[in-house]
């Protein structure tokens, strides 16, 4: 390849086709044209070319041929970093274009329980709505888990793993359970410092459900329904109960970063973990849709638990 000697232009005066840079840094990389040609699987004629143009639009020669291919010049060695910079970041806005011209739009209905709708997805959504503003979500907290098989919802994230052959589940996480009670509540009736202090306290717990005493029944303690001086079946009720310092209550740990001077009790009581699924129905799986929400899903609330 001829180098192509020309007076240094003013730098106010150079415009330059940014195209050119790739073939620039390719035959740099390579240290040839036939090398460069093979990596960009274009023709060494066409990268000569370009790199010609190139320095015409530079004025002033970027490679000198040597015996073996080519060496750069000074100037080329100089300005190297600044057109690394340049080609990544051309390759980002191709991305972000990519991604803006891919983007999804449409709506996505998600179900999930009082709590979580409360506590956990909020956030989740939140980063959603940045990254996806072309997606709608509607957000229904119940705690029945037939919304999918009726049709109620496209998306699920439930505290249980669903049995129904037509849903698809996957596993996303443990949910710590922890005793916890509000700092005012302690300050007035002390902190229980091993399991069976728990008896001495007044305990929050819940009416018909039974979670909590077959619970304890698995930790081998005497608890019974009447053990629990507060009970209630709504789960968002039974949160602010612990809040507002009622007394000793069982929660999943990351209820506690939005409640204030409410602290964990007791790590060695070994609650069972509470298990969190993601679960749609197999015949709407195939949407890009429901896909996209379902995917970032998979990804943030395991993120958001780890966070709390």
């Amino acid at each position: 390849m001829r180098a192509i000697r020309i007076r240094m232009a003013d730098p106010s005066d150079i415009r330059f086709d940014w195209a050119l840079v790739p073939s620039f840094l390719a035959v740099l990389d390579a240290g040839s044209l036939s090398g460069a040609a093979k990596r960009r699987g274009a023709q060494q004629p066409t990268l000569s070319r370009q790199v010609a143009a190139l320095e015409a639009q530079l004025g002033a020669p970027l490679f000198e041929r040597t015996g073996r291919g080519v060496a750069p010049t000074a100037l080329a060695l100089a300005i190297a970093d600044a057109a690394r910079q340049m080609e990544a970041g051309a390759g980002d806005l191709l991305r972000r274009l990519a991604r803006k011209r891919d983007a999804a739009t449409g709506t996505v209905r998600i179900t999930t329980s009082q709590v979580a709708a409360s506590y956990l997805l909020p956030p989740v959504l939140a980063d959603l709505q940045r990254e996806e503003p072309g997606i709608q979500i509607e957000l229904v907290a119940s705690n029945q888990l037939t919304n999918l098989l009726r049709r109620e919802a496209d998306i699920a994230v439930r505290m249980v793993r669903p049995a129904q052959a037509s849903l698809v589940a996957r596993k996303l996480a443990d949910l710590p359970i922890v005793a916890c009670a509000h700092r005012s509540y302690l300050a007035q009736a002390g902190t229980p410092r091993r399991p069976a202090d728990l008896l001495q306290h007044r305990l929050i717990g819940y009416d018909r459900d039974e979670t909590l005493v077959r619970g304890f029944a698995v930790l081998d303690s005497a608890v019974r329904r009447e053990s629990f001086a507060l009970r209630t079946d709504d789960q968002l009720a039974y949160g602010r109960l612990v809040a507002a310092g009622a007394g000793i209550g069982f929660v999943a740990a990351y209820n506690l970063r939005y409640w204030p001077d409410v602290v964990a009790l007791l790590p060695e009581l070994g609650i069972p973990p509470l298990p969190c699924w993601l679960a749609v129905h197999r015949e709407i799986r195939g949407s890009a849709l429901v896909r996209r929400v379902y995917d970032f899903l998979a990804e943030a609330i395991p993120r958001e638990l780890a966070r709390a």
